[in-house]
C-alpha cells in the first residue's frame, strides 16, 4: 500500500489500473464509488481489503500484462473466505492521462468538502493530534505563535505561525472546529472566547481540567458574555471514559470525538442542502 498521495502515485506509477466498486449490496466493506489503483509494483487506496481486494488486483495486474477481466461480480461469502455477506460488483479501466485528470479533480473536490479543524497550539498534544488527523477526511491547520516546533508535520497538515492566534478563528469554515492546546492559558481564552461566538462552528475544544473549566466560566461571566456560552465548550477533550494522560492516547480520543461530531454535523448540512435543492 502506497503513502504517496494521488497525484504522486499517478505521476511515479502511469501504468495502472483502476479498480472502482459500481454496485455494492448488503453488508460490505466499502460502499459504491470506492476505488483503488493498482501498478505492477504498487497499490494505491483500498476497497476493503481480505478477499475480494486481492483477487481485484491479480485481475488489475492481469489487464496490465495484457488480459484480465473488464468487470468483476464478487459475492463476500464462504466461497472466497470471507463472511460479510453482501456482493460487490467491480470495473477495472486502464488509466489514461484523461482519466488521472478526472481523478485528480474528484479528489480536490473532495478535499473542499472536508471539515476544517484548526488546531491552535503545537505543543506534544497538539503534534499528535495533528499526525493523528492526517490521514482523515478533513482539512487539518496548525496554528503556533512560535516558529521552532512546526516542523516535522505530515504533508497534509498546513501550519501558519502568527501573532494573534485568536485572529485566525474567523478563517475556520462553517461546521469545522476549533482545538485549543496552547502553552498560555490566557491565549486558550482568547482563543475560546472567539471561537464560542461563531455558533456555525460544530465544535470548539480546549484541553485542560475541571479546574480550567472552571476558570474560563468565570473569566466569560466577568467578560459578560451569556452563560450558555460554555455550554458549547468541551473541555476537557477527548472525554472522561480512558484516565491515560499521554499525548498520543489523548489524539486518538479527540480524534474520535472530532471524527463523531464532524460526520453527524457535515450529513445534516449536506441534507439541508439536498433539501433546499430538490425544493
Amino acid at each position: 500500500m502506497s503513502d504517496l498521495t494521488l497525484s504522486s502515485f499517478l505521476a511515479s506509477h502511469p501504468h495502472n489500473v483502476l479498480v472502482a466498486i459500481d454496485e455494492a449490496k448488503g453488508s460490505t466493506p466499502r460502499d459504491r464509488g470506492a476505488f483503488m489503483l493498482v501498478s505492477r509494483d504498487a497499490i494505491w487506496g483500498t476497497i476493503g481489503g481480505g478477499q475480494f481486494e486481492f483477487m481485484a488486483i491479480d485481475n488489475a495486474r492481469a489487464i496490465l500484462a495484457g488480459s484480465g477481466m473488464a468487470a468483476m461480480d464478487i459475492p463476500l461469502g464462504p466461497e472466497i473466505g470471507q463472511c460479510c455477506g453482501g456482493r460487490t460488483h467491480l470495473s477495472f479501466r486502464v488509466v489514461t492521462p484523461e482519466l488521472a485528470d478526472l481523478l485528480e479533480e474528484r479528489q480536490r473536490q473532495e478535499e473542499r468538502g472536508n471539515p476544517s479543524v484548526f488546531l491552535f497550539g503545537a505543543g506534544h498534544v497538539g503534534l499528535a493530534l495533528a499526525r493523528a488527523l492526517a490521514p482523515l477526511p478533513f482539512s487539518v491547520t496548525v496554528v503556533e505563535t512560535r516558529t521552532d516546533v512546526l516542523d516535522g508535520l505530515p504533508r497534509q497538515v498546513k501550519t501558519r505561525h502568527v501573532a494573534m492566534p485568536e485572529a485566525l478563528v474567523a478563517e475556520i469554515s462553517a461546521g469545522g472546529a476549533a482545538v485549543i492546546l496552547t502553552h498560555d492559558h490566557a491565549l486558550d481564552f482568547l482563543i475560546a472566547r472567539e471561537a464560542l461566538s461563531r455558533p456555525d462552528l460544530a465544535y470548539v475544544g480546549m484541553i485542560g481540567s475541571a479546574t480550567k473549566r472552571a476558570t474560563f466560566a468565570h473569566w466569560l461571566k466577568r467578560d459578560g458574555a451569556p452563560p450558555q456560552l460554555m455550554d458549547r465548550l468541551v473541555l476537557p477533550i477527548g472525554g472522561s471514559t480512558v484516565g491515560d494522560k499521554r499525548p498520543a492516547v489523548i489524539a486518538a480520543l479527540v480524534a474520535a470525538e472530532l471524527l463523531t461530531v464532524l460526520t453527524d454535523t457535515a450529513a445534516a448540512r449536506g441534507a439541508v442542502r439536498g433539501s433546499s435543492a430538490d425544493a
